[in-house]
């Protein structure tokens, strides 16, 4: 049974900051907090001795990423899985939803299969955990299709989602639609009743029709602003919706890109620490070089900080969480809390799982993410074990 003692550290806790304090870590669960000033019993434990000043915080939940370092989710591989799960630490992002993108029903199948089996025999201690799937189409509208394939769009179908529930033996856990497809309603009543989360994206939902979306249980908004019906005075969209409505946690993509540093401070005015989580919605081409690179059977050009299809449209990121968060904190001029609340609590409470992630708290995963001065990772444990290093 492997002891860690984390020493000589700030740690951003649910509530406060505790300076120079420590983290007892046994089993994979955080066993103890607290002052340095108040450490007692370490014997058999591993001590390891963090720069002054350093900050704990809670591991980064990432719930929208498709792919990192040349792998995706839609490669439906082994291997894929096995390199996003060892590269994502080094961002920060301890766990995770496998994303999908509008593919043939084939090729989303193979990627729910091979999710499924990832995730029930695969998953080690010292890798990013991946939390389920998150379905992103082809349940969308081709109006607001983005880098969605147009030709396997459908509409949302009951029959076809039971189906692709069965093959990921349950492992879904939110599902992108636009409800004002034929079928919307249908599938957000049936994925409330299942507790998986339902949200709005990609979508040319009026106001209303969000509304009606929300009464049927939808409460989560994909990439805000990006593929969907925008604010207007007249028409306030889904934006509007998502602006004046608690019942929706909004995605944020925070690279300057997908939303300029204006809008995401007006969304944070509006929404608040907890009405926001910050997303990648990462492709494969993170980490890797400028080029010519893959997304949905589609070629995406990677440059200038941004990757995108042929015709200009944006096609994913190529964002780091770690560097959401620092854009995060230069946008708004938000805390550090306030940044953690966004990337970890609000997250691990959509997916209903904040008993076990989200924070640094006593008998919850060891997801702990070490920070230097100057908000960089420093060093990432994986539910109690090691997984990045920046000098290591």
């Amino acid at each position: 049974m492997k002891r860690i003692l984390l020493k000589n550290l700030h740690i951003c806790t649910a509530d406060k900051t505790i300076e120079n304090g420590f983290i007892k870590i046994e089993d994979q669960k955080i066993l103890e907090i607290g002052l340095v000033s108040n450490l007692e019993n370490i014997d058999g434990f591993e001590v390891v001795e963090i720069p002054y000043r350093y900050v704990a915080v809670p591991g980064f939940i990432d719930v929208h990423i498709h792919g990192v370092n040349g792998a995706d989710v839609m490669d439906a591989t082994t291997e894929a899985l096995n390199n996003m799960v060892s590269t994502l630490p080094g961002e920060g992002t301890t766990s995770f939803l496998a994303t999908t993108i509008t593919q043939s029903s084939s090729e989303i199948e193979k990627a729910l299969l091979n999710a499924r089996q990832y995730i029930e025999n695969c998953q080690i201690e010292g890798q990013a955990e991946i939390l389920g799937i998150h379905l992103e189409g082809p349940f969308v509208n081709t109006k607001m299709a983005g880098a969605q394939p147009k030709e396997h769009i459908i509409d949302p179908n009951l029959e076809v989602f039971k189906k692709w529930e069965a093959i990921s033996n349950k492992h879904i856990k939110l599902v992108t639609l636009s409800p004002e497809r034929p079928g919307g309603l249908d599938l957000i009543r049936y994925l409330k009743d299942q507790s998986i989360v339902a949200s709005i994206g990609h979508s040319d939902a009026t106001y209303n029709e969000v509304m009606d979306a929300i009464d049927a249980g939808a409460n989560h908004v994909t990439h805000l602003f990006n593929q969907m019906k925008g604010l207007h005075h007249r028409e306030p969209g889904v934006v509007g919706a998502a602006f004046l409505h608690n019942e929706l946690k909004a995605e944020l993509i925070v690279d300057g890109i997908h939303v300029r540093p204006e809008m995401v401070k007006l969304a944070y005015k509006q929404k608040g620490n907890s009405g926001i989580i910050l997303i990648t919605d990462a492709m494969r081409a993170k980490c890797l070089k400028n080029g010519k690179y893959n997304l949905g059977g589609q070629e995406v050009f990677v440059g200038e900080g941004k990757a995108v299809l042929e015709d200009g449209t944006l096609a994913g990121s190529i964002l780091k969480l770690s560097q959401g968060i620092k854009n995060m904190l230069s946008y708004t001029g938000c805390t550090l809390h306030d940044v953690v609340q966004m990337a970890s609590v609000n997250p691990a409470k959509q997916l209903n799982i904040f008993n076990r992630k989200g924070s640094i708290a006593i008998g919850k995963d060891a997801d702990i993410v070490i920070l230097n001065e100057n908000m960089d990772i420093y060093m990432t444990y994986c539910r109690g074990k090691l997984a990045f290093h920046k000098e290591g």
